[in-house]
C-alpha cells in the first residue's frame, strides 16, 4: 500500500522538481557543478564566530560554529557578532498562582562584519524562537535539567535560522556580483 502510494506520487514529484527549476529554484547549500563547496559554504566556512556572553550564548556559538565549519579551511574573512537573549513566563497558572510550564523566548540579533581593520558592516538580522517546558512540584532539578535541555534546544534552532539567513545573503551577493 505504502508503496503504491509512493509510485503514484512519483510523477507529481518530478513535475514539481522541473517547475521550480524553470522558475530558477536552487538550493541554499548547492556544490558548484564540479562537485566542491558552493559559494554559501565557502562563505560561511570563512565566517568566524565572536564569543557570545552566557551559558546559552556558548551553546549558541557552538551550533553556529558546527554549521559553518569554520574550525578548519579558508582563512576568516568575516566576523560574525551575535546577542542572544532567553525571555520566560510561566503559563499554565494555578489557583495558588504557581506556574505549571514555562514559555521561553529565544531571539538573536547578529551583525556580519568585514574582518579587515574597517570592520565594515555587511549585512544584519534576527531571528525569533519559542520553546517551553513544564514545571513538575517538587522537581527542582528536574526543571533545572529540562531548562538547560530547552536553552540547547532553542540555540539549535536559532543558529539554523541565522545559517540560512547567511547563506541566502551570500548567495544573493554572489548572483549580484555575478550579473
Amino acid at each position: 500500500m505504502k508503496r503504491r502510494r509512493f509510485l503514484a506520487a512519483l510523477p507529481l514529484a518530478a513535475s514539481l522538481a522541473a517547475s521550480l527549476a524553470g522558475c530558477g529554484f536552487r538550493p541554499v547549500y548547492m556544490p558548484t557543478a564540479s562537485g566542491k563547496p558552493g559559494v554559501a559554504q565557502r562563505e560561511l566556512a570563512a565566517t568566524e564566530v565572536a564569543i557570545v556572553g552566557e551559558r546559552p550564548g556558548q551553546l549558541l556559538r557552538q551550533a553556529l560554529q558546527e554549521r559553518f565549519a569554520s574550525d578548519a579551511g579558508p582563512p576568516h574573512r568575516y566576523i560574525l557578532t551575535a546577542d542572544f537573549a532567553i525571555a520566560g513566563e510561566g503559563v499554565g497558572i494555578q489557583a495558588d498562582n504557581s506556574a505549571t510550564r514555562i514559555r521561553l523566548t529565544g531571539s538573536v540579533n547578529w551583525v556580519l562584519r568585514s574582518r579587515d581593520s574597517a570592520k565594515v558592516v555587511l549585512t544584519s538580522g534576527s531571528a525569533r524562537t519559542l520553546d517551553g517546558f513544564n514545571l513538575f512540584s517538587e522537581q527542582y532539578f528536574g526543571a533545572t535539567l529540562e531548562n538547560e535541555v530547552v536553552q540547547k534546544r532553542m540555540a539549535e534552532a536559532l543558529a539554523d535560522q541565522v545559517a540560512l539567513q547567511l547563506a541566502t545573503w551570500f548567495n544573493h551577493r554572489a548572483e549580484a556580483a555575478a550579473g
